[in-house]
């Protein structure tokens, strides 16, 4: 199956909520699926979290394997203080601890992207018990320099498409990928049977599908059961994010 979700749509129902790890209300947008899940649901599952300035989420992990993308604001990650910029990607295996994530000045936020819905409640680790859930994994935790995005006339009048590797594993088939394609260009994107399919996000300009043109922060989901998909960009171009899950038989595909 194919999902869209148009970002301007998504982040009009944008609301407060309270982060389970520390109690603190920031702004969160639900792209798809649940805000969080404690068992598998079919579909998949996309949300935003907008953080307040200063604002720190404490070390923890999730059940679910995930593609973060930090999209505006700034911030750090890690003990060691690495700095987040628009637009960085990360890339979670699941059961993988990662933070603290610290808000800068300006808030932070990102976006939790899930192939599917399934145990993807925060497991903290400074609360009893987190060991006793932890499953194996290979524990990859991968985070990319910040994609810069063209200014709209340079966009715009691309002649040629470009994909940018970002990270890739053989392995499994997973990859992060940018794609920059000029006005009305389009583009085969990946087998989505080649791994465990992909998200396509819209970091700049506009994705055309069938009748619906996708702006700017919004979604594609291609499902690893779909033979193929046309990436299509709007009349001032697009580059969007092509983030390809690996393969994962506990994912159930």
């Amino acid at each position: 199956m194919i999902h869209t979700r148009s970002g301007a749509d998504a982040l009009a129902k944008r609301d407060v909520v309270v982060s389970p790890g520390t109690g603190n209300r920031h702004w969160g947008t639900v792209f798809f699926g649940p805000r969080s899940s404690a068992e598998r649901q079919p579909g998949p599952q996309a949300t935003m979290s907008e953080l307040d300035a200063n604002e720190t989420i404490v070390p923890h992990f999730h059940g679910v394997t995930m593609f973060q993308l930090f999209v505006a604001g700034s911030g750090t990650i890690g003990n060691r203080g690495q700095v987040l910029q628009p637009l960085t990607v990360q890339f979670k295996d699941h059961h993988t601890a990662y933070g603290p994530i610290v808000a800068g000045p300006q808030g932070l936020s990102f976006v939790a992207m899930r192939m599917y819905t399934g145990n993807s409640e925060p497991i903290y680790l400074d609360k009893p018990g987190y060991r006793e859930r932890l499953e194996q994994s290979k524990r990859r935790h991968l985070t990319s320099e910040p994609v810069r995005f063209s200014t709209e006339p340079v966009l715009k009048s691309r002649k040629e498409v470009t994909w940018e590797t970002l990270f890739a594993d053989e392995s499994d088939g997973m990859a992060a990928q940018v794609v920059r394609l000029g006005e009305g260009m389009s583009v085969q994107g990946p087998d989505p049977r080649a791994a465990g399919g992909y998200y396509l996000f819209v970091g700049n300009g506009s994705l055309i599908h069938g009748d619906e043109e996708l702006p700017q922060w919004s979604m594609v989901v291609v499902e690893p059961t779909e033979e193929k998909f046309e990436i299509r960009a709007g009349a001032n171009g697009l580059e969007a994010m092509v983030l390809q899950y690996p393969r994962e038989e506990r994912a159930g595909w």
